[in-house]
């Protein structure tokens, strides 16, 4: 096979259109091509109205042409996790099936390790009702949410895979999930993502595959404790959250893959004198506007047929020293419900694989540092995150309403009405939102959204909404862990986004792979 980039397609192409641009860039007869298929595509849109997309193409030829091209040879490789069998006497427990936690799961049952799989929330179906009732109803159910359950939180979200090609764990993680039911344009797309939709059947997968190679689930099963004898793991204590039910499980080695708003085990692992850190993260809203007026901006026209809702991702330095960027863009989503305990408002953005929804949304976020916490203490962040969360709930009228303010009101103090149909569940109460900010988030707000505006016409302009509060784009703690990913507490493994060494799906899923295979190397 061999590698052609740079091709230029129309929107709508088909495959005619591609043999005719690989042809005439090589200078074959289209009778030349045995075969193709893309290896990236992305929409380029620098000279609009003129839009094309731009494409990398693998192609066999006939009668070893490929040789005449020597400089283009590819060697198209499948990209799987495959190991050698090991055993080992005790069993391995994997907290949390969220992407590391799925990944570190199916590396360990591939190596023939049969880890035990615990979590809290339940399977996906079952969590989709809890969802809903909670979007519909108000009735949260704060093991099985947004946050928690099967898939973990990437589940109720865009879907994201924020890949880097070059890097071979990446391209193995990315043709995983397409063997696991990821459509195949999340192998060649530049922006791929899965959809909230898609991406249920893709965890279901997963976990068949890995009960199939001898793993076993406990869902609704919740860590509550560990027992540590001279720092080292001996056993942990799991609670059935439906039944009461306690038991424990003799193990020396779990990974804990629990997500960033664990915030109980968080506390379990302070007392039990595991090494946490502060760390960075950051806050703000999310601001939701009209997809129409997102097309408009990017492509010149509110709807292109045969092009994909256009998205953004945009970044300003403040004078204030201040960030201000966007953060989980959904085209054609909704912003959704993501509290995970009473009292407290969350919000976070999700689309399905067609993002054809009326509206777009993004998180609008604020850097926060350590230096913010007013406290050493390593839970700090959590309880700064807290704090303002339960803010959020009060304002919003204390029954998981969202407090929501158009953007002309909370820039310029202007009484504007808003246009946007509003997607959020259950419902928005209308305020100013500041009152519910940090001070130097809404400062920061106020100054960068115009600034923004002006790279983007129409992403903040006054009729757009703000809904708040967005506080969980990643964790403000690390648990530490050494070369081997192991905490100082021996047989405590910190795994991916809740442990502080990742964000988002694929890199979280990486991080659980790297996790797998360390314990498998040193059996």
């Amino acid at each position: 096979m061999i590698r052609v980039e740079q091709i230029s397609l129309p929107i709508g192409f088909c495959d005619a259109d591609i043999i005719r641009c690989v042809c005439k860039k090589l200078r074959l007869n289209k009778s030349e091509v045995m075969h193709f298929e893309i290896l990236k595509l992305a929409v380029d849109a620098r000279k609009k109205p003129n839009i094309r997309f731009v494409a990398t193409i693998g192609v066999d030829l006939k009668n070893n042409l490929e040789k005449r091209f020597p400089n283009l040879e590819y060697k198209k490789s499948s990209k799987r996790l495959i190991y050698e069998k090991k055993s080992t006497d005790k069993k391995i427990v994997v907290v949390g099936f969220g992407p590391s936690g799925m990944f570190a799961g199916l590396a360990l049952a591939r190596m023939g390790l049969c880890p035990i799989v615990i979590e809290q929330g339940k399977m996906v179906d079952e969590r989709e009702k809890d969802v809903e009732n909670f979007w519909n109803n108000r009735v949260l159910n704060k093991f099985s949410n947004v946050q928690f359950g099967e898939g973990g939180a990437g589940t109720f979200s865009d879907g994201k895979l924020n890949t880097n090609l070059n890097n071979d764990l990446c391209k193995v993680v990315i043709e995983e999930l397409h063997n696991f039911g990821a459509p195949k344009e999340t192998t060649y797309l530049s922006k791929p993502h899965i959809g909230s939709d898609k991406l249920k059947e893709v965890v279901k997968n997963i976990r068949e595959h890995i009960k199939s190679l001898g793993g076993t689930f406990m869902f609704s099963t919740k860590l509550v404790d560990i027992v540590v004898e001279e720092d080292k793991l001996q056993k942990i204590k799991v609670l059935n959250v439906e039944s009461g039910e306690e038991k424990f499980i003799e193990t020396d080695r779990v990974l804990l893959c629990v997500g960033h708003s664990a915030r109980d085990v968080f506390r379990l692992l302070k007392e039990k004198g595991a090494e946490l850190k502060q760390k960075p993260f950051a806050m703000g809203v999310r601001i939701e506007q009209k997809q129409s007026d997102i097309n408009l901006s990017q492509y010149g026209q509110k709807k292109v047929e045969g092009l994909p809702n256009a998205d953004y991702k945009l970044v300003q330095h403040l004078p204030n020293g201040r960030a201000i960027f966007t953060f989980c863009m959904c085209p054609g989503g909704q912003v959704v419900a993501s509290s995970s305990d009473e009292g407290e408002i969350v919000t976070n953005g999700m689309s399905d694989f067609a993002r054809d929804k009326e509206n777009a949304n993004s998180a609008v976020l604020v850097n926060v540092t350590p230096e913010d916490y007013g406290s050493d203490d390593p839970l700090a962040g959590v309880e700064f995150q807290a704090k303002y969360e339960k803010l959020a709930f009060s304002l919003g009228g204390g029954n998981f309403n969202a407090p929501a303010e158009s953007v002309g009101s909370f820039v310029y103090g202007k009484e504007t009405k808003t246009d946007i149909n509003f997607s959020y569940r259950p419902n928005l109460t209308f305020t100013k939102i500041e009152k519910c900010l940090p001070s130097f988030v809404s400062e920061s707000l106020k100054i960068g959204l115009p600034l923004l505006e002006k790279k983007l016409k129409n992403f903040a302009k006054d009729e757009n909404l703000l809904i708040a509060i967005e506080s969980r784009s990643s964790c403000p703690l690390t648990i530490c862990r050494d070369e081997n990913f192991e905490s100082n507490i021996k047989g405590l493994f910190p795994v991916g986004e809740g442990a502080g060494f990742a964000g988002g799906i694929v890199s979280s899923a990486q991080d659980g792979i790297k996790v797998a295979e360390s314990i498998y190397r040193n059996l």
